[in-house]
């Protein structure tokens, strides 16, 4: 681990200095590649699928069947946006007469640690190559047939672009004591980046000499006011909630005022078809085998599965408490047609995205205009909600002076 970390910081400084059109033809040809390669991809995915033990969303996680054109999609999204380093912001001239700005850098090399999902494998690390970071990558062991036939593209594209193949480098093992050294090595590592269970981040948190960005833990909310249309809030709900029910921005506690509640509720019942776990408000408007009371801990899981918890509270306040009780800080939302709750619930709910009147499952890097996402941080430093490529680079000050002195 230690040599393969140097090797990573060696391979840094030349990302660093590459030029954009080289580090674009890098994610040309991988784009290439994978066209081309498809099969063997799909066939080394399938291997883990047949050997793996994961059940449910870890499973569907894990599978990607159906979706190597979108990822695709979202490389040639990376590869037109702009190049971020270099980038001058800030400029001021102080009084002095010294010109002062900030300039966009990489910050260096990433360690990235992460369960299930081998499109992870290709979002990093393109984020990493456009932005000039080297990248260390520990993925599951369920997932190391796909993560092998990925890391060869990678690593073939950078040679084809006379880039540094220990740019990319993964860390082919199952050995769970891999992950603990990789925490350790805080002169070669700039920043931790765990992807996957609540349990695995806390690890990483723990056991880390070297910064950790947390998040993509999903108990995600929507509060449907009073005043919000029915009708259209029904298919926000929808939406949220079962478009994708396995990912981290999908919907896990709906909030419904008092005032509407036995109007909404038996309409999401039908509607959705679900499982649902109610409060004994919520109960007293909802019938069903698949109706159930709340039990202790409902509000604080993410469901990752077609169950939904449903909750009736008196006003956008009641609203505001239980998220910032219960809320992960992933993504939260309000329905509504009333400016004065929508700027309330603005102002008042912490979480790293916020949505009025659109459903949760927006909270992603390619929907957010970045073309892919490292992760999405639930923390305040450095980066906040999805990851992209600036969230990947750090400043340098730039002062230019005319042979100035400090009196």
């Amino acid at each position: 681990m230690k040599t393969m970390a140097m090797q990573a910081k060696t391979a840094s400084i030349q990302m660093a200095e590459a030029s954009s059109e080289t580090k674009n033809k890098a994610l040309q040809v991988l784009i290439d590649l994978l066209c081309r390669e498809r099969e063997t991809i799909l066939e080394a995915n399938r291997l883990d699928l047949a050997e793996t033990k994961l059940t449910g969303p870890m499973l569907e996680r894990l599978s990607l069947e159906g979706r190597l054109k979108g990822i695709i999609g979202d490389l040639k999204e990376v590869l037109e946006l702009p190049d971020p380093i270099g980038e001058t912001f800030e400029k001021k001239r102080l009084p002095n007469g010294l010109h002062l700005c900030k300039r966009r850098t990489p910050l260096g090399v990433l360690g990235v640690i992460y369960e299930s999902r081998p499109n992870v494998t290709l979002d990093i690390s393109a984020l990493a190559i456009k932005s000039g970071n080297s990248v260390l990558l520990r993925g599951g062991a369920e997932a190391l047939h796909t993560n092998r036939a990925l890391a060869s593209l990678l690593q073939r594209a950078l040679l084809a672009a006379q880039l540094p193949i220990r740019a990319v480098q993964l860390v082919d093992s199952k050995d769970r004591a891999k992950v603990q050294e990789l925490l350790r090595l805080h002169e070669e590592i700039d920043l931790i980046i765990p992807r996957g269970s609540a349990a695995l981040q806390e690890f990483c948190r723990e056991h880390s000499k070297i910064p950790v960005i947390t998040g993509g833990i999903g108990i995600c909310h929507l509060f449907v006011d009073e005043t919000a249309d029915l009708a259209r809030a029904l298919d926000v709900i929808a939406n949220a909630k079962m478009q994708r029910p396995t990912v981290c921005n999908a919907l896990d506690t709906l909030l419904v005022h008092k005032k509407i509640a036995a109007a909404l509720i038996p309409r999401v019942i039908e509607k959705l078809g679900i499982a649902f776990r109610l409060d004994p408000e919520a109960l007293r408007f909802a019938s069903g085998p698949n109706c159930f009371p709340a039990c202790e801990g409902d509000w604080d899981t993410e469901w990752l599965s077609l169950v939904l918890g449903v909750k009736v509270v008196a006003d956008v306040h009641e609203a505001i408490i239980h998220i910032r009780r219960h809320s992960s800080g992933h993504s939260d939302g309000i329905l509504t047609e009333e400016p004065a709750h929508r700027e309330l619930f603005l102002r008042a709910v912490d979480s790293a995205a916020l949505y009025v009147n659109a459903s949760t499952r927006f909270t992603d890097g390619g929907q957010f205009g970045l073309g892919s996402e490292v992760a999405i941080s639930t923390q305040k430093l450095h980066a906040r909600g999805p990851m992209g490529l600036e969230a990947l680079t750090s400043y340098k000050w730039i002062v230019q002076g005319d042979y100035h002195v400090r009196n």
